[in-house]
């Protein structure tokens, strides 16, 4: 600094009568505003009472307010009788002092330490601290501390630390994260406070010392955007949810821009093929930035963007490592330039891009995409700890996607095992309208296992099946395959409800029995309802395996449940399965459905319950419009399980539909039964299948009569087909077989087999049922 001598003139009564340009320099103070106020004014102190000249170091406030300490020297003006006059003084800045060990040791010091005094003005710096001011022990000493610092939050913050020690006398410690006059770049301090005291205890001052812990927090921070990534990362099993997570962790603490690209067959069904050589195609799945909108994004979300092979994700792929890019380096500023070529609205945007990092997304041994990161306006360019903290993140974040990637393969292939499963469409029958919904889970547990179905049955009724497997994935999905065709076997054996059950509960024992290990299998524990709707007497026979009652909308209105006594669930044994029968009006709705629809883990089932019936009576155009306004009402937003609903109208046929006569066991009353027939047939107008049906009639009436026991009864059905059953008294089944060429009989059976479309029998209270149907579609 230049040396700098002031002079100036004081009178008797010690007021300034003299100021040069160096009292100006030293003291801020020109000589317009020094001449005429008294020397007192000037002074930081009060001075002890001297005569004659003398010389010593005096404390002057400075223009500014800060306190500069002078060597000053003072001569006495004499007149001719030797009375003073006034003074004349000399000034210069004061030497410093030769400093001490501890001096040097404070100076010298690899932290920031400083000096105040209790209302926050600088007394002494060293040289770290005045580095990170950015400025001179000289041009901070006196000054207050905020009136050297722009106001921010952090700077607040310290002056609030600083009055806090010299009010309270106490001591204190506290961690910032902020940034410096003088630093490019944001640092963490640890900081110390402490009071200076007197001889007598009084708090004089306040000295501090400030620690850069950037190094340590930001490994604290890497540890803690781990912990958080475990429970922010893969919170859904979504690839694009969890993509969209990895990218909100990233911005903006550790980038300005971060992006997620997938190899293409991460998406679909495909299997991993191996990563290219050359060329490289990526599509976008995430992106975000500190900015809205990303506008730096050169590739818009659900787009492919192909990466030459020098690119840096493109070698992230083939390398299997993080790849850290910073400008300047070719390859990457090759990159850049390609970017800002395809995509020019991003270039105000993307200027300033100074350091990149490119991760791999492996998971088990497997290549998935990778993840970039980008400062812009982050100051500092990605280091060494940050690529491994990158990659550690990479190698979390891989295994949710992966996880992800195979839920939804998973899913798909049991959802599309289930729906070809699942009838697509229900066979015509005259018995019942139905209308049907299935909605799979959207839960994580996946795909289950419930399913329905409508069996056709002899003489125009049909079999209503709702059941649920317990479990999820595929292996319910496939257990319910098993069921649904064991149920439609036994269901063409034409056996009762409580019966089929019984026999369908034998077979899930049987198949744990056969488990290897002992095991269970996936059957054990499944419910099942099955229901039997006859159109001719309008009563419905029905019972269930541990499966819930359906509901019942009467045509007046009322809606209740069907009160049954359910038997145990498939495969548990040791309780009959109880069949309960009911006449119903035509028209009536029978609702079956699984748990789904009712149960949760938050849910009253009797209030579950009440809401269906309620649901039931609203208003609907038709039977698909009431399925949906029953889910509408019953089901939470995010129903826990998967739902099948199967609504059912009951239709009757009429007397006119309807034909039946008693005949006697005597042979000669064939011809009078084929003559009946003929005349009903003429009656519907069906004359053309006449010819058929008279052979059919005879066969049949005289099995009954040659073979079976009495009461022989004759009926005829008009439905979509013509259904001809002959019942009699015994339980002895009929068997097709073909005749040799000298046998007398066994060949009416199988004439009836080809004459009609299909043709069986089933077992009654009374004995059996043959029946035959035939195809009423025009040829």
């Amino acid at each position: 600094m230049e040396h700098v001598v002031a002079a100036a003139v004081i009178d008797a009564r010690g007021i300034v009568t003299g100021w040069s340009e160096g009292a100006r320099l030293l003291t801020g103070h020109p000589a317009e505003e020094a001449v005429g106020r008294a020397a007192t004014a000037l002074l930081a102190e009060d001075l002890p009472a001297a005569a004659g000249a003398w010389s010593r170091p005096v404390v002057v406030r400075h223009r500014d307010g800060h306190p500069v300490t002078l060597a000053v020297t003072v001569c006495p003006l004499l007149g001719t009788g030797g009375e003073a006059l006034g003074w004349t003084l000399t000034a210069e800045r004061a030497a410093a002092p030769e400093p001490t060990l501890a001096g040097r040791a404070f100076q010298q010091a690899s932290m920031s330490m400083s000096v105040f005094d209790p209302g926050q003005r600088y007394l002494r710096l060293n040289e770290v601290a005045c580095k990170v001011m950015g400025v001179s022990e000289d041009a901070l000493l006196g000054r207050h501390f905020p009136d050297t610092v722009e106001e921010a939050e952090h700077s607040k913050g310290f002056n609030w630390h600083l009055r806090q020690v010299a009010e309270t006398g106490r001591p204190l410690r506290y961690e910032s994260y902020t940034g410096a006059p003088s630093l490019n770049r944001e640092h963490a301090w640890t900081t110390e406070m402490w009071p200076v005291r007197d001889a007598s205890g009084e708090v004089t001052g306040v000295a501090l010392a400030a620690f850069d812990s950037s190094d340590q927090y930001w490994a604290r921070r890497r540890l803690a955007m781990l912990n958080e990534a475990a429970a922010s990362i893969g919170t859904t099993l979504d690839v694009v949810r969890t993509a969209e997570e990895v990218v909100e962790l990233l911005v903006p603490h550790f980038a300005d821009f971060a992006s997620v690209d997938l190899l293409d067959w991460v998406l679909g069904a495909d299997e991993p093929p191996p990563v290219p050589e050359g060329e490289i195609v990526l599509r976008r799945v995430a992106h975000g930035s500190h900015r809205e909108g990303t506008p730096e994004a050169a590739v818009r979300l659900g787009d492919t963007d192909s990466h030459p092979p020098f690119s840096p994700p493109a070698r992230a792929l083939r390398e299997g490592h993080a790849i850290r890019s910073q400008a300047g380096e070719p390859d990457f500023m090759r990159w850049l330039t390609e970017r800002n070529t395809r995509s020019p609205e991003g270039l105000p945007y993307r200027r300033g891009v100074h350091s990149m990092i490119s991760v791999p997304l492996r998971a088990r041994g497997t290549t998935l995409g990778v993840l970039v990161g980008i400062r812009i306006a982050h100051p500092e360019a990605y280091e060494a700890d940050d690529a491994v903290f990158a990659e550690e993140l990479a190698s979390r974040a891989a295994v949710c996607i992966d996880n992800a990637r195979r839920f939804a393969r998973e899913r798909t292939t049991a959802l599309a095992l289930q729906h070809s499963l699942l009838p697509r469409g229900l066979p015509g029958q005259a018995a019942v309208e139905v209308a049907h919904r299935y909605l799979p889970s959207g839960s994580t547990a996946g795909i289950g296992g419930d399913w329905f179905d409508v069996i056709p049955l002899s003489g125009s009724r049909v079999a209503l099946v709702v059941g649920d497997v317990v479990g999820h994935g595929i292996a319910s999905s496939a257990t319910m395959g098993r069921l649904c065709m064991a149920v439609r076997t036994l269901a063409d054996v034409d056996l009762p409800p409580d019966e089929l059950l019984t026999h369908l509960d034998d077979l899930v024992t049987h198949l744990a029995g056969y488990q290897e290990g002992g095991g269970d299998v996936a059957e054990l524990g499944a419910t099942c309802l099955y229901a039997v709707y006859d159109p001719v007497s309008r009563r419905l026979a029905l019972a269930a395996a541990g499966h819930p009652a359906p509901a019942l909308l009467l045509p007046d209105g009322r809606a209740e449940l069907v009160r049954m006594t359910p038997g145990p669930p498939l495969g548990v044994g040791g309780l009959p399965f109880e069949a309960v029968e009911l006449e119903l009006p035509e028209g009536a709705v029978v609702a079956l459905y699984t748990d789904g629809l009712i149960e949760g883990r938050d849910r009253d089932v009797d209030r579950a319950t009440g809401e269906l019936c309620s649901a039931l009576t609203a208003p609907a155009a038709t039977l698909d419009a009431l399925c949906d306004s029953v889910l509408k009402a019953v089901l939470p937003e995010e129903p826990g399980d998967d739902v099948a609903l199967l609504l059912a109208r009951t239709r009757a046929l009429g007397t006119d539909q309807v034909a039946a006569w008693d005949v006697e066991p005597d042979p000669a009353r064939v011809a009078a039964a084929r003559q009946a027939a003929t005349e009903q047939l003429a009656a519907w107008g069906l004359e053309e299948t006449a010819f058929v049906t008279e052979l059919v009639v005879s066969e049949l009436v005289t099995n009954a009569i040659r073979y079976g026991e009495p009461p022989i009864r004759l009926r005829l059905i008009r439905d979509r087909s013509l259904i001809c059953e002959v019942s009699d008294g015994s339980s002895t089944s009929p068997h097709l077989r073909r005749a040799h060429a000298f046998d007398e009989g066994g060949r009416g059976l199988l004439l009836v087999a080809q004459l009609t479309q299909r043709w069986g029998s089933r077992q009654t209270d009374r004995g059996k049922t043959i029946w035959a149907e035939q195809s009423l579609e025009p040829q």
